[in-house]
């Protein structure tokens, strides 16, 4: 089951690499950017708003995605949101200020709210009820995973080279991750699927 999640089934393993490198980006907006905002003389309490912008999009939003994958498949949301969250951290590492860094994190949360619900749900159109447990164990695992990859690769770069280098990296990583869904992963959701291809 783990190489199968993992690696051989195109959109299992497509939902597990964009959940690591989804859960690496949120990483990022949790650690390195609070302290991003502090090192450019940003105040506690604007620090604090923009950090709080961010989940609230996120959690209000899925209430929107979640539904909305049900009627316009998987792929697309998955695909969207990882490139709307690499354009958004691209974005707060290309501008200045209060203003653009909160639009950058209202998008993020915008983008993270298209693929978090969507790719658990792609792994239970994909995965038989016999061995579903097993198969979001794994992805989760992946996910999870993607916490201390992200932190690890944050901090690295950020003190090797720049937090604005680290945060760039970040975003392509996650446009890539996004690309990669793009090209592998097939639709899993009844509406317009192809599951023989599997």
């Amino acid at each position: 089951m783990f190489r199968r999640t993992s690696f051989s089934d195109k959109a299992l393993s497509s939902c597990s690499q964009a959940g690591m490198v989804n859960n690496l980006n949120d990483g990022l907006a949790w650690g390195l950017l609070p302290v991003f905002f502090a090192d450019v003389g940003l105040s506690i309490s604007r620090i604090g708003v923009l950090a709080a912008l961010y989940p609230a999009v996120w959690g209000l939003g899925q209430l929107v995605t979640g539904a909305l994958s049900d009627r316009v498949g998987r792929k697309p949301l998955i695909v969207g949101g990882m490139l709307t969250q690499a354009a958004a951290i691209g974005w707060i590492a290309a501008t200045t200020g209060f203003a653009p860094w909160a639009l950058g994190a209202i998008a993020l949360g915008a983008g993270t709210a298209m693929v978090c619900p969507t790719l658990i749900a792609a792994i239970g159109d994909v995965a038989h009820p016999s061995w579903r447990a097993r198969s979001v164990g794994v992805y989760r695992l992946w996910r999870d995973g993607g916490f201390a990859v992200g932190a690890l690769l944050a901090g690295v770069l950020a003190d090797w080279f720049s937090a604005t280098t680290a945060i760039w990296a970040v975003a392509a990583l996650t446009a890539l991750s996004g690309l990669i869904v793009l090209g592998r992963m097939y639709e899993t959701h009844p509406v317009g699927a192809t599951l023989s291809e599997t």
